[in-house]
């Protein structure tokens, strides 16, 4: 298996990860990405663009994120120890922030105008009005309806900081909604704007070029772990909808061929109604929104609806690097489902005083059933990849009676 992780380049030249990513676009499309592919190279090998990048991780997000060890929880539990990677407390509340900086900076020294983005709970939207209004662009972001009433909270947010929320009122009125309405709007105008891709999905060089943003929590957790504790964790977790959070904590130990390494996807409401937003468990190789990985799919090819709890998951498709990572075996795809979450998120919010985001509540849920089975020695680390602020009406509402609010 490392020999698979280290021979192999990911993605390739052409933006592939083994067979899947790529870029399925309109021809119109080609020259512009082609020109987005150029700047990014060319920005990816400035150490000015680095250092400027690192001084707002440090001085305007926050970094290094801390690790925390969940005593409470862990004991409570009786098995191995779960720590946390609290990327909850990044300024903007997520991981998000650390791309939308980076995308944000390219899409200012290309000269664009303006920069678009869809968002699904809302996170992705608020680190990237946020980015923008840091280096003086201009904002549009595409939310599906269900979303903008669930997650009310992160939409003020983005109007507070002068973005444009627009609606979205077709098929599903969600984020795979949201996407097409973006990308249709990106069509329109792709020289004067930037479509920032809110995960490690859509047409080459989104999927790198987010991981590779992304990429700095890895890195610092295994500084962090090792410095800290002797040795590195045993076990990684983190929720995957489009994968951003997940590749950004695993691309660092992917060689480390001793620790384990598990993706939480939603199963919501279960299977057997097709209520869930599984695309790694269920889904099989398709081609979506400019790119090919697992998808759910009918017969036809055509994207399957998808549910989650969590607005942030709830996505047909999944990163092409989470495709392969789960075809050569490096990286183990499960499930938790929406009573799971909700659970996970109460047990962490009334054992270590921590509200988690639904979303990392899926990783969450998880790492308890996990920690269960191991041995007091063993560790577990789990991207907390936001926190729950956004969700706290909408858990209230749906859920309080059953835990006693």
């Amino acid at each position: 298996m490392s020999n698979d992780i280290k021979n192999m380049a990911m993605p390739d030249e052409k933006g592939y990860f083994g067979e899947y990513g790529g870029s399925f676009i309109p021809p119109v499309l080609e020259s512009i990405l082609n020109e987005i592919t150029a700047a990014y190279t060319e920005i990816s090998k400035d150490p000015s663009f680095h250092e400027e990048l690192n001084n707002l991780y440090q001085d305007y997000v926050g970094r290094p994120s801390p690790i925390f060890y969940l005593k409470n929880l862990s004991e409570k539990i009786g098995g191995g120890k779960i720590f946390l990677k609290r990327e909850d407390l990044n300024h903007t509340g997520a991981h998000k922030i650390n791309h939308c900086l980076g995308e944000a900076l390219l899409c200012k020294k290309m000269g664009k105008k303006k920069i678009i983005a869809e968002t699904g709970a809302g996170q992705h939207g608020v680190a990237l009005a946020t980015a923008a209004v840091l280096v003086g662009l201009e904002c549009d972001i595409y939310m599906g309806e269900i979303d903008i009433v669930k997650e009310h909270p992160n939409v003020i947010r983005m109007k507070i900081l002068g973005a444009n929320v627009i609606p979205v009122d077709r098929g599903t009125r969600t984020l795979k909604d949201a996407v097409d309405v973006a990308f249709e709007a990106y069509l329109e105008d792709p020289v004067n704007q930037l479509y920032a891709i809110g995960s490690v999905v859509g047409p080459h060089p989104f999927p790198m070029m987010v991981r590779d943003f992304q990429s700095v929590v890895g890195r610092e957790a295994k500084k962090q772990f090792q410095e800290r504790y002797g040795k590195l964790p045993d076990n990684l977790v983190a929720c995957v909808g489009g994968g951003s959070n997940a590749i950004g904590l695993f691309s660092a130990f992917l060689e480390d061929e001793d620790i384990s390494i598990f993706g939480v996807e939603p199963s919501g409401r279960g299977f057997d109604d097709g209520d869930h937003a599984a695309t790694l468990t269920k889904g099989s190789p398709g081609v979506l929104h400019g790119f090919k990985s697992y998808l759910l799919q009918d017969e036809n090819g055509e994207p399957l609806p998808v549910y989650s709890v969590a607005s942030g998951l709830d996505y047909p498709g999944v990163g092409p690097q989470h495709s392969l990572l789960k075809d050569i075996g490096r990286v183990q795809y499960v499930t938790a489902s929406d009573k799971e979450a909700i659970d996970a998120l109460f047990e962490l919010s009334r054992t270590e005083g921590i509200i988690p985001a639904i979303e990392s509540a899926h990783a969450m849920a998880f790492a308890e059933k996990l920690a269960k089975d191991l041995s007091p020695d063993q560790t577990i680390l789990v991207n907390l990849s936001g926190r729950g602020d956004k969700d706290i009406d909408f858990v209230v509402e749906q859920y309080g009676k059953d835990y006693g609010l």
